[in-house]
């Protein structure tokens, strides 16, 4: 897109269309997530295209079997696989409207790559194929995902060549007919007609009255950096201001990095955080959630005394106090009694940053929850459904439980750092629940450890905070921290990773653009220079070429 004069917006949408074609077990139009957008003139739009539930949801819809480590199970795992898992999209909308809006190219020409991935194959990745190779058995179940993703029953293999006719067809009607097709034209119809067949409560007026909202971005400064994040239904902008506000206060860069003391005060940081998010999230436009009070200084300075030094702790949700910034806020705010709600967030997601020479900046994480989703493939359209309903808490009368049209709550995380207005990074990741954390340590290895971007990206993670998880450390960190962390009451799991693949881009002071992706997932960076390949008007000799 680059190469054809498009710019940053062009860029990003047309990546993330080609992803849903060679990275089907992470994205699809019919997916959900977040766009965070800079225009080169300095404009930020924040397009929260999470998904909503359908209008016939209701509390109850799911009959809760067993709870383990903050994840649940619901009676024959409905909100898991098949048609009643399926939330109301917004992928696709939040890809048209903002190419409409920002964008340079044609949607067409947007849409093309993927329609040409799909139309002549691509080769399955060593990710993909073990995804394929996992989800082998539900897959099965569903004739029409079977039908692509499985050869005679068997999972296809890496390095195979796989094709997705029906979906190229697909893909090629949107390129003509733009979102629409899928929002009230015939998609919608046969979305619709599936649901019906097969017990889903998904209508063509839940896909006709869904709307992408435009959120005010969540605004923050650490160490003289402003970080402009994502406003809720997705927590994750609040719970990195807050992370961040409360770690300023400490000397990260004289801490050095891996070692227990900084590891103790980011796990620390991010367990405050996330029992904010546990008590006062949910859906915007339902309930309030105090943004401006979890992210003012003022609240992080109180916050920030109730760490021990010597020692980890558990941590209650924060109560307001009279003349806090925010406070009539939270005051309005409902607030859940402080439990780790059983959520179904899933790491198999899909980032994508891009940014130009104009300052032009996109990072959009994008979803289908678990991995294929629903592995729901609709009939003759090779269209894989989310399973975002799975995101919603089964356990009645809470502000995340399941309702009527009504978002969930989401980690992702897609980020700016800003530097007198000007752009500094950009960067997102994959990753459920730890997304946040990811984002964080490569936000604070870039400022306090004056890393490198790519070393930023790939440096060893850590994790605490969410459904009751210990303190979970990659292998990279030194093998004697456990020991150290053990000591100040952590008890700490070594994992392969944490998070999945964070993608940024980085400029330079002389104007350079600099990208990195870390080996957590397939991602790449890619630069394009020297100028736009699209010849003027009138210079195309038929003759010659």
């Amino acid at each position: 897109m680059f190469a054809a004069d498009g710019n940053a917006i062009d860029a990003a949408v047309a990546a993330c269309l080609a992803a849903s074609v060679v990275e089907p077990a992470m994205s699809s139009i019919f997916g959900a997530g977040f766009m965070l957008i800079r225009r080169a003139g300095g404009e930020i739009a924040a397009l929260d295209n999470y998904i909503k539930s359908p209008a016939a949801a209701y509390d109850g819809v799911y009959k809760l079997e067993s709870v383990e480590r903050g994840l649940f199970t619901v009676k024959g795992r409905l909100n898991e696989f098949g048609h009643l898992s399926v939330g109301v999209p917004g992928s696709l909308k939040a890809y048209h409207e903002s190419v409409v809006r920002y964008g340079r190219l044609s949607w067409s020409e947007i849409c093309a790559p993927a329609v040409r991935l799909a139309r002549h194959g691509f080769v399955i990745s060593p990710l993909s194929a073990d995804l394929i190779l996992r989800h082998r058995n539900v897959l099965a179940r569903y004739p029409y995902s079977a039908r692509v993703f499985l050869n005679q029953g068997s999972p296809r293999k890496e390095g195979t060549r796989l094709v997705r006719a029906d979906y190229a067809d697909t893909l090629e009607s949107i390129a003509e007919e733009g979102a629409d097709l899928l929002y009230i034209g015939d998609l919608a119809r046969r979305v619709s007609e599936e649901m019906n067949d097969h017990g889903g409560i998904l209508t063509c007026e839940d896909l006709q009255n869904y709307r992408v909202e435009r959120r005010e971005p969540v605004r923050s400064t650490y160490r003289g950096y402003e970080i402009v994040g994502l406003a809720p239904c997705s927590s994750g902008g609040t719970i990195l201001a807050q992370a961040l506000n409360i770690l300023e206060g400490f000397d990260l860069a004289s801490l050095g990095f891996g070692t227990a003391e900084s590891i103790h005060l980011i796990a620390e940081s991010l367990k405050l955080a996330f029992a904010d998010r546990y008590c006062y999230f949910g859906d915007p436009d339902q309930a309030p959630v105090p943004v401006e009070w979890l992210t003012s200084k003022k609240y992080a300075d109180r916050r920030r005394s109730e760490i021990d030094l010597g020692r980890a702790r558990p941590y209650e949700p924060g109560v307001p106090i009279v003349g806090e910034p925010g406070y009539e806020q939270v005051v309005k705010a409902a607030r859940d009694e402080f439990a780790y709600p059983a959520v179904g967030e899933s790491a198999n997601t899909t980032h994508v940053t891009a940014c130009d020479r104009d300052g032009n900046m996109v990072a959009t994480t994008q979803t289908l929850n678990g991995g294929f989703g629903s592995h729901v493939t609709v009939p003759g359209t090779g269209m894989l459904l989310n399973n975002c309903m799975m995101l919603f808490d089964p356990r009645p009368g809470l502000r995340q439980s399941v309702g009527p049209s009504k978002r969930p709550v989401s980690s992702n995380t897609p980020t700016f750092v800003l530097r007198d207005g000007k752009p500094v990074l950009a960067l997102g990741a994959p990753g459920a629940t730890r997304i946040p954390a990811a984002v964080l340590q490569a936000i604070i290895n870039f400022i306090d450890h004056r890393m490198s971007l790519q070393e930023a990206v790939e440096a060893p993670r850590c994790h605490a905070g969410s459904e009751g998880d210990d303190l979970l450390l990659e292998h990279g960190f030194a093998a004697n921290v456990d020991s150290e962390l053990a000591a100040l009451g952590h008890p700490a799991s070594r994992v392969p990773w944490v998070a999945g693949g964070l993608g940024a881009v980085a400029f330079a002071d002389d104007g350079q653009l600099e990208g990195a992706a870390c080996w957590r997932a397939d991602g790449a960076p890619a630069g394009i220079s020297g100028g736009s390949a699209r010849l003027p008007a009138g210079d195309f000799d038929a003759d010659v070429f």
